[in-house]
């Protein structure tokens, strides 16, 4: 049985679709105005691979995500490189698929960005102010958090203690003058030098949280399966995204609300964020480190859990995903000498399907990563055992590798078909593991001799240095 834990009501459900086999998905995305940083990498790269399992489940998965391409910080941005807001927001959108391309992250059915929806959100604004949700203050347009009876259900708390104005202020003036301190912004009245659209409330561009409402209920539906983001967006923007879309709807707005853990950085744990100047950008990260092991290291914890940061951690995530390349090679390259059948082979494919069952089963526990890569490592494990045999099955084999790949893809992870090494790469490896010998890193220099052994280079160590050979 499928579970997920859902922040509506603070406990693991069971997961049922409201149309049988398929699936609305919708999670915020960047402020397009900079490069993200591996705190935004952590939630995209987690909710692909919540998205990934769906899928390996037999979902249909229509996943959409929005840009926020208006915002004070795209402002500033453009302002700061003297060019217009949208060629900012068009750059850091080529920028974030640039990233999550390289990251392996599966790009969403649908992008849709807030310029492309502004008929559409200022005829939502309209709607509200019909139905008495909202009301229009010198070309400002405020929601009446009171007016909604349920307002706090997400992020359990009682309007009465929400902290004053941590509904996005639009100045001190325009504060004073809101019918209540809770009340946040719908539409903002335009600044000089500010992108602006026209609407019945004059120039102006919408507020943060109206923008999410609109784009999920016009590009999915009024109520939709599951909503995703980061465990910060939970108060404001979530719950103003419920009282605004339930207002209007009269229907509940997503069933499930699902948020992702923080990255942290640093001995005291702080969250890695821009504001705090402690963040590490994809971008730079990416250029350094191997993609593939920056997307291993974000899927490998639970999404609920803080991440921590570090070059360690990174580290522990390269060897890991060593060992899963060179078992996968180990397969490759006995099936060149593999038997077509062999009689034990029903034993060996027994083990393997149970391997799916207990993947499964630990993966419906609320899509939890650690219990599930516990799995692919126990199928590794089984998998370089079966490899020691004289004598190996093809069927088994490829058996064991398509299952192997499929569980790793749902992390992202894949691995490109073997080809020949040529000699510099081999005395290039040579040369690393002679260092790591040295450094007394036998784990790194024995995965080298694996890795090269499946490559069938044959190494001889001698008193001269380590020579080697390729095998007949």
């Amino acid at each position: 049985m499928l579970k997920i834990y859902n922040t509506l009501t603070n406990q693991k459900e069971e997961f049922k679709a409201i149309e049988e086999g398929k699936i609305s998905m919708y999670v915020c995305g960047p402020t397009v105005y900079n490069y993200i940083h591996i705190g935004n990498a952590r939630s995209v790269v987690a909710f692909d691979t919540i998205r990934r399992y769906f899928l390996y489940r037999g979902y249909d998965v229509n996943f959409v995500s929005n840009f926020t391409d208006v915002d004070d910080k795209i402002i500033n941005r453009a302002n700061e490189e003297g060019i217009s807001a949208k060629e900012v927001a068009d750059k850091y959108i080529e920028a974030y698929y640039a990233d999550t391309d390289a990251l392996n992250v599966m790009r969403a059915t649908r992008n849709t960005r807030v310029v492309e929806t502004m008929d559409d959100i200022i005829a939502f604004v309209e709607d509200l102010i019909a139905k008495g949700f909202a009301y229009e203050l010198d070309g400002d347009v405020y929601y009446r958090a009171r007016r909604f009876d349920h307002y706090g259900c997400l992020s359990d708390q009682s309007i009465d203690d929400l902290r004053e104005g941590a509904s996005e202020r639009v100045g001190i003036d325009s504060q004073a003058k809101k019918e209540d301190s809770v009340d946040f912004a719908l539409w903002k009245a335009a600044k000089p030098g500010e992108p602006s659209w026209e609407s019945p409330w004059g120039q102006g561009r919408p507020g943060w949280h109206i923008e999410c409402s609109v784009m999920a209920t016009k590009y999915l539906a009024d109520t939709i399966d599951i909503h995703g983001g980061g465990h910060d967006l939970i108060f404001p923007h979530h719950e103003n995204e419920i009282a605004q879309s339930e207002a209007k709807t009269g229907q509940p707005f997503a069933h499930y609300w699902m948020h992702n853990g923080f990255v942290t950085i640093g001995d005291d744990g702080e969250k890695m964020s821009k504001s705090l100047g402690n963040f590490v950008l994809a971008h730079d990260l990416i250029e350094k480190v191997d993609p593939q092991v920056i997307r291993f290291f974000l899927s490998s914890a639970h999404y609920r859990s803080p991440l921590k940061f570090s070059e360690s951690s990174l580290d522990d995530a390269r060897k890991n995903l060593e060992h899963l390349r060179i078992a996968y090679q180990n397969i490759n390259y006995r099936l060149k000498d593999a038997v077509d059948q062999l009689a034990d082979d029903d034993v060996a494919l027994v083990k393997r399907d149970q391997f799916q069952v207990d993947f499964i089963e630990a993966m419906d526990d609320d899509i939890n990563a650690p219990n599930g890569l516990t799995v692919i490592y126990q199928l590794m494990r089984e998998i370089n055992r079966y490899l020691e045999a004289d004598q190996v099955s093809k069927v088994v084999l490829e058996a064991y590798r398509d299952l192997y790949l499929e569980f790793l893809g749902i992390f992202g992870v894949t691995f490109t078909e073997d080809k020949e090494l040529l000699d510099d790469d081999i005395q290039a490896l040579i040369e690393e593991r002679d260092q790591a010998r040295a450094n007394k890193d036998y784990a790194r220099s024995d995965a080298i001799r694996d890795q090269l052994k499946a490559e069938g280079i044959i190494l001889d160590d001698t008193p001269q240095g380590t020579r080697w050979r390729r095998s007949e």
